[in-house]
Formats: C-alpha cells, sequence, structure tokens
C-alpha cells in the first residue's frame, strides 16, 4: 500500500473530525446579582474579557446561537436586556409581565424564556427576530428557573412557592404535564435517552443537600440523593442560598455536576448509574455551575467569595479562582461562531 497516497487524505479526514469540536470561540457568561456588571470570562486564559455594564440585578443569561447577542434578565427594570455580542451595549430592554428570574434560549434562537418569579406565575416567551414578548404562559406559582430541554422539544419551568415543576410543550407553548412536589423546586439538569429525547429530570429542592430524580415518561420521582456530610473538621458554610444550588450533566451525557452552597464544593456522579465519583471543595457558598462544551472543566460560580472556581471535572481538582463581581450567581457557556 502507497502511504503517501494516503495520508493527505487521513489529515483532511482528522481535520474533518476535529473541526466541529474545536471550532468557534468559547465564552463563560457570569452574571453578578449585587451589581450591574456581567463577565465575560475566556477560559482558554482564565480570565476575564469583557463586561457588561448597567443591568441592574441581573439574574439570568443566554447567547444567541449565532453569535450575535447575549440575553440578559433585569430584575431592577423588569426587563429582557439585549446586549451586542461584539460592543457588549445595550441596545433594547424587552419590557416583562413581571420580575424576572433565570432565563433559557430554544435551540433554534428564535424564542427565549424568561422565567417571571411573582404571582401567579408565568413563562415569558420573547421573539428574537422581532425583540418583543409574544406571550405569557401560565404556570402554576412564580418561578424560578426556566430550561429547554437537550432535544430542544419542551421549555421546562420550577417554582418554589408552588413546589411544581411545570414541562410546557414548545411547539404549541402550552403546559403538557405537572408534577407538584414537596419541597420547592430549585435549579434542574437533564439525562438523556441514546435518542437523545428526555430521560430524567434532576431537581434540587429546597431544604435538601441534594437532588432528586423524576422520570420523564411516567412523570414521577423515582429517587433521591443526599450529598455526603462533610468529613470532620471541615465546618458547613450556613449562609446565602438553597443548600445545593445549580447542577449539569457533561456533553458525554455521564457525568452529573452537583454544587453544594453547604459544604462549599462540587460532587459528581456517574450516569445512569448515579454512583458518587468524587469531589473537590470550591469558594464559598457556590450556587451555579456550567461547563465547557467538551464536558472537561466545570465553571462554579461562588456567591460568597465573588469569584469563579475553575475545576478539572475528571481530576477532581481545582485549578484557579477568577475574580469578578458581586455576588456571582448564574452563569452559561456561550460557544461564538
Amino acid at each position: 500500500m502507497n502511504l503517501s497516497r494516503i495520508q493527505p487524505r487521513l489529515r483532511h479526514f482528522v481535520l474533518l473530525l476535529v473541526l466541529p469540536l474545536t471550532a468557534g470561540t468559547v465564552r463563560i457568561i457570569q452574571t453578578n446579582s449585587a451589581g450591574d456588571d456581567v463577565s465575560i470570562i475566556d477560559p482558554v486564559t482564565n480570565k476575564v474579557v469583557g463586561v457588561i455594564h448597567g443591568i441592574e440585578v441581573n439574574h439570568g443569561a443566554a447567547a444567541a446561537p449565532d453569535g450575535s447577542r447575549y440575553y440578559i434578565s433585569n430584575e431592577g427594570e423588569t426587563t429582557l436586556d439585549v446586549v451586542d455580542q461584539k460592543t457588549l451595549k445595550i441596545t433594547r430592554r424587552i419590557p416583562l409581565s413581571g420580575r424576572p428570574n433565570n432565563i433559557a434560549i430554544s435551540k433554534d434562537g428564535h424564542r427565549v424564556y424568561v422565567s417571571i418569579a411573582v404571582a401567579p406565575g408565568a413563562v415569558d416567551v420573547i421573539d428574537t427576530a422581532a425583540q418583543e414578548k409574544v406571550k405569557s404562559i401560565l404556570v402554576k406559582g412564580a418561578v424560578h428557573n426556566t430550561y429547554v430541554t437537550p432535544d430542544g422539544k419542551y421549555v421546562v419551568s420550577g417554582s418554589i412557592p408552588s413546589k411544581t415543576i411545570t414541562v410546557i410543550d414548545a411547539q404549541t407553548e402550552r403546559p403538557f404535564w405537572t408534577l407538584t412536589m414537596d419541597l420547592g423546586i430549585r435549579p434542574m439538569a437533564f439525562a438523556t435517552n441514546p435518542d437523545g429525547s428526555t430521560k430524567w429530570i434532576f431537581a434540587q429542592l429546597s431544604g435538601l443537600n441534594g437532588f432528586a430524580v423524576v422520570d420523564f415518561t411516567t412523570q414521577k420521582e423515582i429517587n433521591r440523593i443526599k450529598l455526603p456530610d462533610l468529613p470532620p473538621g471541615k465546618a458547613s458554610f450556613p449562609f446565602g442560598g438553597n443548600e445545593s444550588h445549580g447542577m449539569a450533566v457533561t456533553s458525554d451525557g455521564k457525568t452529573l455536576v452537583v454544587n453544594s452552597r453547604l459544604n462549599s464544593a462540587i460532587y459528581t456522579y456517574s450516569i445512569p448509574e448515579l454512583k458518587l465519583l468524587g469531589s473537590v471543595g470550591v469558594g464559598l457558598s457556590p450556587d451555579w455551575v456550567t461547563l465547557t462544551p467538551d464536558g472537561r472543566t466545570a465553571y462554579v460560580a461562588n456567591a460568597a467569595s465573588n469569584s469563579v472556581s475553575v475545576v478539572d471535572i475528571k481530576a477532581l481538582k481545582e485549578i484557579t479562582q477568577i475574580p469578578v463581581g458581586e455576588v456571582p450567581k448564574r452563569n452559561i457557556t456561550a460557544v461564538l461562531p
């Protein structure tokens, strides 16, 4: 066999495999809830490379798939703020039906779904082309967090006061099913089936240092896991938000990363076994976590340390802490073309 003839083809084939995984610029968007600024982190240098100013009590964040805009929920103005990705300037403030909390964006970028954190409870629907609210989907109870399932077919909201998960059909934009639990619904994450459909909802609950597992098909809780107690000699941090707040699933679907604000640590569990793999200490009051697209690195918002911990997920080692604004909470990973 003449290797010289096939080497260029092999080289081209390898590039085709690699480029889709590495193309694009990755940014970590970190909201700072006690200020009016949002930090933009470069995960290559682990430094803040930009700041969005002028959004008082900023809460949730989302990024347009085409890289043109960021969307930030603004509790101070009761708006969804549209930010130009290149200039980091606010270009529009979209009025909402009530004070917002977290937000999510559809897979095609045509819709932003905004949690309305006041009674009776709603998810506001924003048309991103028109840049205006086109609908409010009524749900049971003020909404804290809203997500789009990995397959893009459903919008899932969680309410603390009503203790209710509401699953909304993204096509009809109407509630599909609900589940009321015994504790308030905090952050959520999702496990998928081999075909990409939603298998489980992982839900953190008020007053629980751990998480529940809800089967998406049967619409029932099937498991509840408590995070480990701290080892002797290490004190808990009893201030801040919920005991366990913030979780994410790696891109390969094999690992669940879970914050413990009480323990100032993150824990990892195997999927689907939900076996504890280990833990690593981070800053005080970890409140949210987002992962790099390759699933190797976690960025943990430390609300009481005004920093973001960078964690090697496989090694369970904190690489560094990045100083950011006041009381960092929600963060997302944006991939810009």
